[in-house]
């Protein structure tokens, strides 16, 4: 299947309420990991691949719209977000008879093998365009041993007929393929983290560092930094250690940061 075939769409709608506060500044799409927003992240696997691509935005739709800046498709939600397939149906009209490759911009994805993107290239591989696939880590018993590691595979003979209302993937896609026999997990073999929760977010910050620190070339740094990430514009004077420092931040001199999220000059946010 060419990729006249296929598109993308990558969905970045949702609140993020287990990450508050800190999705009260930043849809949790643009809160950045390892320095580079998930929805950038997510956005460059799919680029990786070719494919037209859509984004879908609904809490704090503005700053998601602002910073795609007119280089993709934006499909606005109106009111509350209308969930992983309330998301794609809404988008019918784009995806107009084509399959679509579903990426959740919180889904922190990194295969040390395949860098920068072609890591989700296997749910394409041999498909026969009618099929559901999705991508699985080893573990728990969402699907035959697996969890759902962030991307879904969907042909337009079951997109066409998606309930335009508010709904999950899991529920009028999935779960309905897997009772049909239609439904395959992919294995990956890299490293996934949900980054729904501070401790996961962190975990993801952490290993994208590799061990050891990432700090912007604009950041202030006046004092010793361990296994952190410290974003552009900040300002560390304060020890920060196992943590994360957002662009514009600042740990003040007599501070020690230690598992947690510092943004703006005084939010903390333990992991």
């Amino acid at each position: 299947m060419s990729a006249r075939d296929l598109c993308a769409v990558v969905l970045a709608a949702g609140e993020g309420q287990r990450l508050r506060p800190l999705t009260a500044l930043l849809p949790k799409a643009l809160c950045p990991v390892g320095n580079v927003a998930l929805l950038d992240r997510a956005l460059a696997r799919v680029g990786a691949l070719g494919l037209d691509t859509a984004v879908n935005a609904c809490y704090l739709a503005d700053q998601v719209v602002t910073h795609v800046g007119g280089r993709l498709t934006v499909s606005v939600e109106p009111d509350d977000p209308w969930g992983t397939s309330g998301g794609i149906a809404r988008l019918k009209h784009w995806i107009d008879g084509r399959g679509v490759l579903v990426g959740n911009a919180d889904a922190y994805l990194a295969d040390p093998e395949r860098p920068p993107g072609k890591d989700i290239a296997a749910l394409l591989d041999g498909w026969d365009g009618d099929s559901v696939r999705i991508l699985g880590v080893p573990g728990g018993n969402e699907f035959s041993g697996h969890r759902f590691a962030g991307f879904s595979l969907l042909p337009w003979s079951i997109v066409r007929d998606l309930p335009i209302e508010r709904n999950e993937l899991v529920r009028t896609a999935w779960r309905p393929a897997e009772r049909d026999g239609r439904l395959t997990v992919v294995r990956y073999e890299g490293t996934y983290v949900d980054t729904g929760t501070p401790r996961d977010y962190l975990a993801a910050n952490l290993h994208a560092a590799d061990g050891g620190s990432l700090v912007d070339p604009g950041a202030t740094v006046a004092a010793p930094v361990t296994r952190a990430v410290i974003g552009a514009g900040a300002v560390v004077e304060g020890e920060v250690r196992d943590a994360v420092v957002w662009p514009g931040a600042r740990v003040r001199e007599g501070e020690a940061l230690e598992r947690a999220i510092r943004a703006g000059e005084t939010l903390t946010v333990p992991a």
